[in-house]
């Protein structure tokens, strides 16, 4: 079940050309005459710009694709690279500024003129590409997609913007802001409400002091995590602090080693493969158990449990209701050499059909998605606090139905990649409320447990609570959480766990 949202633009206002499209060449159109042809790897940004803001595709899906179908050399992929994420990570300062030298809203300037201006303002105020490099290069590119008008026009605003530094423009637009809040968004590249989510979600551990660290954390690249799933390949050096499965990409592309291995090493954060081996850890397996992860796609954790499952002769299902997605499920199940039946069913719907059936379930629930912003930066743009409050009734509903379908014993763990407390232990605590017949767990201590090394997972705020919350600044993972919820067998009503 797929949780991601649709962008919400802002109505482009009627009756008016937006800036960058000239009276006679409308939007789209090509300039007449020779133009510079322009660089590869800049070329392909843009188009991943365009994909992400016309289609709401995902960068991280869509530029593997471009850079290989562009036949880039490794170091011009690697700038792809660098300019996509970049430009998208600052996105709502880039447009600060833009507007702030174009003396108008970004609204008003056509959209693929603003994208062209973006990927410029990156290469102007973030890297070392040379000024004329990156305003001749974006010019080039906005005349042969909008025509000489556009290109005069963003010839003019980049012009404008290297009369001053990067830190002049950030203290211009930062002198607009009204509030304390609105500066830091425009400071660190986050809208103020999802500032305000992580700083309470935060505060709720105690740990609201390192709310500017966590920020920063969601604005630098982060490393390549790969697993190696269990019983069919070893994890290589070097090895990262926590997941046993997990170890570091030797660089370069990662896909290399992924085809190399016939996909028994997978490119998974660390944060993802914890809370997998955790509900795995959470009680002894029992031969012949029978699990079940409700949303499997893309199908990164169900390839681990179902690896963890083929050792200990336990029976994995999977489902995932986005038929893309269940695709991407079973391509990610063939590396495993078991029979696992991929279903394409509503997870609330399929869970209710089977009461009682499943030993562990893994509910990793559609959520905003906040707690990944380090690899999708489009997401911190593209949602809104709507989407919050459309995707937590789904979270419970698709908790309670799991819980419905859990034997007696078993156990449920409940994942997102979002610290907001709304969808966390907002959620949880809902659950709880409306149940007697479930006890929660110690996901911090099932962590831990699996864990190589010591591992900080703060318990101040959480002493009603045993769900785990990870950190990207704290952690280098994903800011996973993990609730893990138990229907008690009738030998041990305490917790359904073996002496």
């Amino acid at each position: 079940m797929s949780g991601e949202g649709r962008e919400r633009r802002t109505p482009r206002p009627q009756g008016r050309r937006p800036s960058g499209q000239s009276s006679r060449e409308g939007r789209g159109s090509v300039r007449r005459g020779p133009v510079r042809a322009v660089q590869p790897a800049r070329r392909v940004a843009y188009d991943v710009l365009r994909a992400v803001s016309e289609t709401d595709a995902y960068a991280n899906l869509v530029l593997p694709t471009a850079i290989a179908d562009a036949g880039l050399t490794p170091q011009d992929a690697a700038l792809a690279t660098e300019l996509t994420y970049g430009t998208l990570r600052r996105l709502g300062t880039y447009d600060a500024i833009i507007a702030s030298a174009a003396d108008r809203p970004t609204d008003g300037i056509d959209p693929a003129v603003l994208d062209a201006l973006r990927l410029a303002v990156h290469q102007l105020l973030a890297t070392r590409v040379a000024s004329h490099a990156a305003v001749n290069e974006s010019v080039n590119l906005v005349a042969t997609t909008s025509g000489r008008g556009a290109s005069s026009f963003a010839n003019a605003v980049l012009r404008r913007i290297t009369r001053d530094s990067g830190e002049v423009w950030q203290a211009r637009i930062e002198e607009q802001a009204r509030s304390d809040d609105e500066r830091l968004a425009l400071r660190t590249a986050h809208p103020v409400w999802v500032i305000r989510a992580l700083r309470r979600a935060l505060a709720a551990e105690g740990r609201g002091d390192e709310l500017e660290a966590l920020l920063e954390s969601d604005n630098i690249s982060p490393e390549v995590t790969l697993v190696a799933l269990p019983g069919l390949a070893e994890p290589a050096e070097p090895r990262l602090p926590y997941a046993p499965t997990a170890f570091a990409s030797p660089g370069g592309d990662p896909r290399r080693s992924v085809e190399a291995s016939g996909g028994t090493v997978r490119v998974q954060d660390e944060g993802s493969q914890l809370v997998a081996l955790a509900l795995a850890g959470a009680a002894p397996i029992v031969s012949g158990e029978r699990w079940l992860d409700l949303c499997a796609g893309p199908g990164g954790k169900t390839a681990l449990l179902a690896a963890i499952a083929l050792e200990h002769d336990a029976t994995l299902e999977a489902n995932e209701v986005v038929p893309v997605r269940a695709r991407l499920v079973r391509k990610a199940l063939r590396a495993v050499p078991a029979d696992i039946v991929v279903h394409e069913q509503d997870g609330r719907a399929l869970a209710a059909s089977r009461p009682g059936e499943f030993d562990r379930i893994l509910v990793d629930a559609p959520c905003t998605g906040l707690g990944a912003l380090r690899r999708r930066p489009e997401a911190r743009w593209r949602k809104s606090p709507a989407d919050v409050a459309e995707l937590v009734p789904l979270q419970v509903e698709l908790l309670s139905a799991a819980v419905d379908a859990l034997a007696p014993g078993g156990v449920v763990a409940y994942v997102t990649c979002s610290p907001h407390l709304a969808e966390t232990s907002g959620v949880v605590q809902e659950v709880l409320r409306a149940r007697t017949d479930i006890v929660e767990l110690d996901a911090r201590a099932a962590i831990a447990d699996v864990s190589m090394s010591p591992i900080d997972l703060a318990v101040e705020g959480r002493s009603s609570s045993g769900s785990a919350q990870l950190w990207p600044h704290r952690h280098g993972t994903d800011a996973m959480f993990l609730a893990l919820l138990q229907r008690p067998s009738t030998e041990n009503t305490s917790s359904g766990k073996e002496d």
